[in-house]
């Protein structure tokens, strides 16, 4: 078997150039400040950072892929999130029953997170709502009844045990970085090796012709939207237990992050075309970012900013290098 050089760059030409966006950075990010970036400290504090917009990058991923986008993810992680929080800091303590008290919160999260998920499924792949505008709206929803719950204040005061997910390690390495790892390697195998993960792509591609080969894209959105929502669940789990509080406004930033880590991840907001190797170095390169803007003292204003115009920047560079691509084919 022949290796072709050329074969393999014109097949990865976009994790390459990922790659290449985040050595610059790293570099840059070095180059700027040493003495702070260039720490075991950092290091860590950023393995255990981006794990929660990781989780939610998939789970945009995935309903990018069938043409569609999920901005509800995070309000889905904070309604979820605080129903978890309510129980291991007021049920748990009462009954002296920790461990079940977990067992019940990590449960009561991933099935609202099922529920949640569902909803939107229903609402874009039954009723036929444009999927921006009804995850819009449940996000919206999702957020209300959760500021409803809390009143606007956080829940805190969780059990050692349930905090250990979210700042605990195993060896060296920090627990949401192994879950977000698991995560990331699970459904790339999903998407490259399962029915599920076929069809996700075949209806991104082509609804229509997807329907005519039998598969039930009704459905299909309904599995895909659920899976989000769960994702977003586990998420909302990781984010509760290492900041040990849950309120209804926590991670903001994160959906767009999450959106401008898809679209630089090569994930085509059409639908159809999109893989998790690329969500992972688009990660590591706005997790350098993000921890070059900490030590710089960036706003959070001004960091919102950033990512906007990167999104925006992304987009547009995509459009004319799809442009291009498409008049040298002709």
């Amino acid at each position: 078997m022949n290796f072709n050089f050329r074969d393999l760059i014109s097949r990865d030409r976009n994790l390459i150039q990922l790659f290449g966006i985040a050595v610059v950075v790293f570099i840059l990010m070095s180059a700027l400040n040493p003495g702070m970036f260039l720490t075991a400290r950092n290091f860590e504090s950023m393995s255990v950072q981006f794990p929660e917009f990781g989780i939610l990058a998939i789970a945009i991923m995935l309903s990018m892929l069938t043409g569609g986008i999920d901005l509800s993810v995070v309000g889905i992680a904070n309604f979820s999130g605080i129903l978890a929080a309510l129980i291991l800091s007021k049920w748990a303590p009462a009954t002296g029953m920790t461990w079940t008290m977990m067992g019940l919160a990590i449960l009561v999260s991933i099935l609202t997170g099922l529920i949640c998920g569902a909803l939107n499924g229903f609402l874009i792949g039954r009723v036929e709502i444009t999927p921006i505008l009804a995850t819009l709206g449940t996000m919206q929803l999702f957020t209300g009844i959760s500021i409803v719950i809390t009143k606007g204040y956080a829940i805190t005061g969780y059990p050692e045990a349930f905090l250990f997910i979210g700042n605990g390690t195993i060896w060296i390495f920090p627990i949401p970085l192994v879950i977000f790892a698991l995560f990331a390697v699970v459904f790339a195998f999903i998407l490259r090796s399962t029915t599920f993960g076929i069809k996700i792509y075949m209806m991104g591609t082509n609804p229509t012709a997807s329907l005519f080969s039998g598969v039930n894209n009704v459905r299909l959105i309904l599995q895909t939207y659920m899976t989000t929502g769960f994702l977003a669940s586990m998420a909302g789990l990781v984010m509760i237990a290492r900041t040990n509080s849950a309120k209804a406004d926590y991670g903001e930033s994160y959906i767009l992050q999450s959106v401008l880590i898809a679209v630089l991840g090569g994930v085509n907001p059409s639908g159809g075309f999109g893989a998790i190797s690329g969500i992972v170095l688009a990660i590591l390169s706005l997790q350098f970012l993000s921890s070059g803007f900490n030590m710089l003292r960036f706003s959070n204003f001004a960091k919102e900013f950033t990512w906007g115009m990167f999104l925006l920047f992304v987009m547009v560079f995509n459009y004319f290098m799809n442009a291009r691509q498409a008049k040298a084919h002709k």
